[in-house]
């Protein structure tokens, strides 16, 4: 079975262009996370990690919406020193998001070119048109663990060797409809968002894109691997996790045994840690059903907000740049922990020698994933 390696990848984010530039961000306690007025996303002021000035990436409106220019320069920054040829037969596009053009529905009622314009095959199509890939794309849209559920789909498509490459991408952006759904939940915070803490409240919203090329071909030393992966299903609620943490866990229980590796190999895990009452609870459940309390944990929610199908690529590239400079990034608005679980969140920055990392995800409908990551 082929080895799977992360060759390249972008982050681009409120915070930064590059993936590089977001690590530096995040090692200096820097968030995205800002308090926006009431007005066309919201009728009341709201806290998210929105970009301030779309001019960057928005190069051609006329043709691209926001949410596909966000793919298109995300892929640009990562395909330009990868050593990857996005015209390769032997290379295919994975696209992941939640939402996708779903704010065409605020800008275009009434177009009738409309169903087919706001379907994700378009953006597929466009996106890989741009830059000339031969085969048909994927499009992964599973609720929040669609960015892992992405990799996971490109790692076993080049184990299998169908693929020698997959460029995963995934984006989205946040929109009046996308925002009113969590609102209508009562899932946002009336404050910048509190991982694992005793006073959390809810999540905030984030939007930004990110990138991972993944190939059999490693081509540098440093270059992280994607060594396992596996997705698992709560079946408990259309939008409530599980109350167990049971299935999470067999998720990571797979995903290990994917990687042919121990619990007590991981370093650290990257948690997908939103700061609702009921996500956290049930991670922190897994986590320990899993025998993994004492590892360190951390979230990044504190500083990108909730990215939804972009966020399982943005925290999995931060969680292997983590491995490769021996930084765990603390969990940003952590203090007390307030789950039932014993959990070592992670609180400041640390540097301490790292190898191996277990990433997870789960979402509405009791989706999970999750992912080891190590230094080959």
């Amino acid at each position: 079975m082929k080895p799977v390696f992360i060759v390249a990848d972008n982050i681009l984010s409120p915070i930064g262009r590059t993936s590089a530039e977001n690590f530096y961000k995040l090692t200096q306690n820097i968030s995205g996370i800002k308090e926006h007025p009431a007005g066309d996303k919201s009728a009341v002021p709201f806290y998210a990690s929105l970009f301030s000035d779309d001019r960057e990436f928005l190069t051609d409106p006329g043709i691209c919406t926001k949410f596909e220019q966000l793919l298109i320069a995300s892929v640009t920054d990562a395909l330009k020193d990868s050593g990857v040829d996005s015209t390769d037969p032997k290379t295919v596009l994975i696209i992941s998001t939640t939402k996708g053009n779903i704010s065409m529905l605020e800008t275009d009622a009434g177009n009738p070119d409309l169903n087919h314009r706001i379907a994700l095959p378009a953006s597929a199509k466009l996106v890989a048109e741009k830059f000339g890939f031969v085969n048909m794309p994927l499009i992964v849209s599973h609720a929040c663990i669609s960015g892992l559920m992405a990799m996971i789909a490109g790692m076993r498509l080049i184990r299998a060797g169908q693929y020698d490459n997959a460029v995963v991408v995934g984006g989205d952006v946040i929109t009046r409809f996308v925002l009113s759904g969590f609102q209508s939940f009562q899932a946002i915070s009336s404050q910048p968002c509190k991982p694992f803490d005793l006073k959390r409240d809810g999540i905030n919203l984030g939007e930004g894109a990110a990138t991972v090329i993944l190939s059999s071909n490693q081509q540098k030393e440093e270059n992280i691997q994607l060594a396992g992966g596996s997705v698992s299903n709560d079946a408990n609620h259309i939008s409530g996790p599980s109350k167990t943490g049971e299935e999470l866990f067999f998720a990571i229980e797979a995903a290990l045994k994917s990687a042919g590796v121990e619990p007590e190999v991981i370093d650290f895990i990257s948690a997908h840690g939103t700061a609702t009452i009921y996500n956290d609870e049930m991670e922190a459940k897994a986590i320990n059903l899993a025998g993994m309390q004492d590892i360190p944990v951390n979230s990044l929610k504190g500083y990108y907000g909730h990215t939804l199908g972009a966020s399982g690529l943005i925290e999995a590239i931060i969680a292997a740049h983590s491995l490769k400079q021996n930084t765990i990034i603390p969990t940003k608005g952590f203090n007390q922990l307030g789950v039932t679980q014993s959990l070592n969140v992670a609180k400041e920055l640390q540097i301490i020698p790292l190898t191996t990392c277990l990433k997870t995800a789960s979402g509405f409908g009791g989706c999970n994933a999750a992912i080891v990551l190590r230094k080959s």
